[in-house]
């Protein structure tokens, strides 16, 4: 009958001769010259002999090395081969630890992956600020795959109700960054923020908890004596409120504006999908008024840069913004408040004047609905509607932009 256990706890401690001492069963103590013991398991698969270490004699003491020992036999018992399965699970290993990134490096990943299809950087900036203020002081160090349901509502829970749209964005903007780490290998199973079937369970509907919160506009029938206020404001700035307000865009569109943009003899302005909402070209009709405006304002800046070419400055018009900062750059933001500051209205916004304009074009004109959206660029929300309507309404939008620009000549108060 085969010998085993041969070794005991007293041998093992004090031998010191170099070499294999079997204790039985594929389990050896082995000594190199420098005195330092291990412990060996040797076993013979198809035909051929294996040695894997098992761990110091320091670390490990023969009891314990033995059971060791017995975990492999038991693998090849059963058909594995214990080199190749611990070969596997180091790799599985390495991988989890190559994956194991956290959700503030998911994010930032996202980001720079994404914002060159952004609109502006302003868009990436946002992503940024709403991620590092909220997420990250509660779940931003951990690992992406651990963010679970819980860890989502500690995010977004306690601002669901007092700052609800920051909050419904800063969602999207969490479930967008899991689900990129999921196609990425970082993470599996379903996605912990989102909406529908899943948070919209524990959540109230963000319609129930905040009231929409619209920017302040003008009323209608005053927006004949501001212009006149307006146009008695000097500077670039006010010149470009002018034309947000005679065509009803959006103020980044106008502030973004570059003359190749313009078609004056066509008397129209195509903005580029990737400046618009809809991320779709957008063709605005230019009413008298406003091509009287950029006309002025053309010939102004090519006087200009005649004068700059006799000093040997080359210059491109049509690449250029129209509405130019001191260094060449669009205006900023803060351009358009700035004009209302120095009026002395602070109860009104640029961006409201859009809702000056369709009020005033849904309140005392004839102009169909489609039409008046179509001029802000509104998607329709009805969807046999919009199938329908899929021209431009071009010449339609040319008399509604003109009627508009007229009135906005008009400082008298009007009433329907």
């Amino acid at each position: 009958m085969r010998r085993t256990e041969r070794l005991s706890a007293l041998q093992v401690s004090k031998t010191t001769r170099p070499g294999y001492h079997p204790d039985g069963n594929g389990l050896y103590l082995q000594v190199i010259s420098s005195g330092a013991k291990s412990w060996i398991f040797r076993y013979t698969r198809n035909g051929r002999e294996h040695q894997m270490g098992l761990g110091s004699f320091s670390t490990f003491s023969l009891a314990e090395a033995r059971e060791r020992a017995l975990a492999q036999r038991k693998l090849l018992a059963d058909g594995h081969d214990p080199l190749t399965v611990r070969r596997e699970a180091l790799a599985q290993a390495r991988n989890h630890a190559a994956n194991d990134i956290s959700f503030d490096d998911a994010a930032a990943a996202y980001i720079a992956a994404n914002e060159a299809g952004w609109k502006s950087s302003k868009h990436a900036d946002q992503w940024r600020t709403t991620l590092k203020t909220y997420a990250s002081p509660v779940m931003g160090h951990l690992p992406v795959a651990r963010v679970d349901t819980a860890l989502v509502l500690r995010v977004i829970q306690p601002i669901w109700t007092t700052k609800s749209e920051t909050a419904s964005r800063l969602r999207g903007r969490i479930e967008s960054v899991l689900d990129w780490a999921r196609v990425q290998g970082y993470r599996e199973g379903e996605n912990p923020a989102r909406w529908r079937g899943h948070l919209e369970q524990t959540l109230p509907a963000r319609s129930k908890v905040a009231k929409a919160e619209h920017l302040p506009a003008l009323p209608w029938r005053d927006i004949g004596t501001f212009m006149a206020e307006l146009r008695a404001m000097a500077g670039m700035s006010a010149l470009a409120v002018e034309l947000i307000i005679l065509t009803a865009t959006r103020t980044s569109e106008v502030l973004l504006a570059q003359w190749k943009e313009f078609d004056l003899n066509l008397a129209q302005w195509t903005i580029p999908a990737g400046r618009m909402k809809a991320a779709r070209e957008h063709v605005v009709p230019l009413s008298e008024q406003a091509l009287r405006l950029l006309a002025n304002m053309m010939a102004d800046r090519q006087e200009t840069l005649d004068a700059q070419s006799e000093t040997e400055i080359e210059s491109d018009l049509s690449e250029e913004y129209v509405f130019r900062g001191p260094k060449g750059q669009h205006l900023s933001n803060m351009a358009g408040l700035q004009v209302l500051k120095r009026m002395g209205r602070a109860d009104v916004t640029v961006h409201g004047f859009r809702s000056t304009f369709r009020d005033w074009a849904g309140e005392s004109t004839g102009h169909a609905r489609e039409v008046i959206e179509h001029a802000l660029a509104h998607q329709l929300a009805d969807k046999a509607e919009a199938a329908y309507q899929r021209g431009t309404l071009l010449a339609k939008r040319k008399a509604l932009m003109q009627d508009w620009a007229n009135y906005c000549d008009s400082s008298s108060v009007q009433g329907p």
